[in-house]
């Protein structure tokens, strides 16, 4: 269980309804202590998950905290409540997703960047949570921790991609003015595609996702136990910058899938062959390795044609 709004709740962890009483709640956690320990032939990171789902709501005071959306209620989280409107959930460079911007510090050039990263995920995120609520319903403040939290998980993961793109936004724009990146490029049918971007070493199609648990590769797709039924993001993430490569008419170098540092134990990931990747799966703490040309084809692109081509060419969602 990390911070993002993706991952399951302590009360989904325990496998109890949020409106379960304390005896309950007790022997629930018993049970799945029980279940999941390591000594008793169980999983250790799911016995993890167990003693932090207690750790959040196990008393009295910490269930009401992590119930109203206090911060006090997550490790590592310092300051604000859910009253004042705060969120408890962090983007990429570990700051409060929905503060203000802070300002900077200096004075580097940054990326150039076009179109508006997580803005479409945002949009289908609030649709779809005031659905959930009732439409017609007011949502004094769509982000409030509580009521995100109360969410059933596919909307709360909605939120999640949005954050996961911000992330993988805020990282390309760190790494200097010699680098463009387009954002919620729009690949027809296929829906969108999340960035493309462009730096020396190639043009890189770019999806960020946000699963809020572990998943590996298998048989050249990733899998997981909390994808949706059918989801196929590799196939997806192919056939959405094929649709972006025939609009614009310029090929991309190769495929990223960018994941939460937790979501998987290594940097990087090859999917498909190693002559020929499909795709890299990629921590989002390597990205910028990745994007720097660690692990890219031989050879260089023309950037400033590539960029004249794609400003004519792209469209956006």
């Amino acid at each position: 269980m990390t911070d993002s709004p993706a991952d399951a709740t302590p009360y989904e962890v325990l496998g109890v309804p949020a409106s379960a009483d304390d005896d309950e709640l007790r022997r629930a956690y018993r049970r799945a202590a029980r279940e999941s320990h390591p000594d008793l032939g169980g999983d250790a990171r799911r016995f993890r998950q167990v003693q932090i789902a207690w750790e959040r709501i196990g008393t009295p005071a910490a269930r009401r905290a992590y119930d109203a959306g206090s911060r006090g209620s997550v490790p590592g989280a310092s300051g604000g409540s859910a009253a004042s409107g705060s969120s408890v959930w962090r983007d990429g460079a570990g700051r409060d997703a929905f503060a203000p911007p802070a300002a900077r510090r200096d004075s580097r050039p940054r990326a150039r960047s076009h179109g508006h990263p997580g803005g479409r995920s945002r949009e289908v995120f609030l649709q779809a949570e005031r659905e959930w609520v009732g439409l017609g319903d007011p949502i004094e403040d769509p982000y409030d921790p509580a009521l995100i939290r109360s969410a059933p998980r596919h909307i709360r993961r909605l939120l999640a991609e949005a954050l996961a793109e911000e992330a993988t936004a805020s990282i390309v724009a760190e790494m200097g003015i010699g680098v463009t990146v387009w954002h919620d490029l729009d690949a027809g049918s296929e829906g969108k595609l999340d960035h493309a971007v462009l730096t020396p070493s190639g043009l890189w199609a770019v999806e960020s996702i946000d699963w809020g648990a572990p998943v590996r590769i298998e048989h050249g797709e990733i899998v997981g136990e909390t994808l949706a039924p059918g989801e196929r993001p590799v196939k997806e993430l192919v056939r959405a910058s094929r649709a972006v490569q025939k609009q614009t008419r310029v090929r991309f170098t190769g495929r990223l899938l960018v994941v939460p540092d937790s979501a998987v134990d290594e940097d990087v990931q090859l999917v498909g062959s190693a002559r020929k990747p499909t795709a890299l799966v990629v921590r989002r703490s390597a990205l910028g390795q990745v994007l720097n040309g660690v692990w890219s084809p031989e050879g260089s692109v023309d950037v400033f044609e590539v960029r004249d081509r794609l400003q004519q060419t792209v469209r956006f969602v």
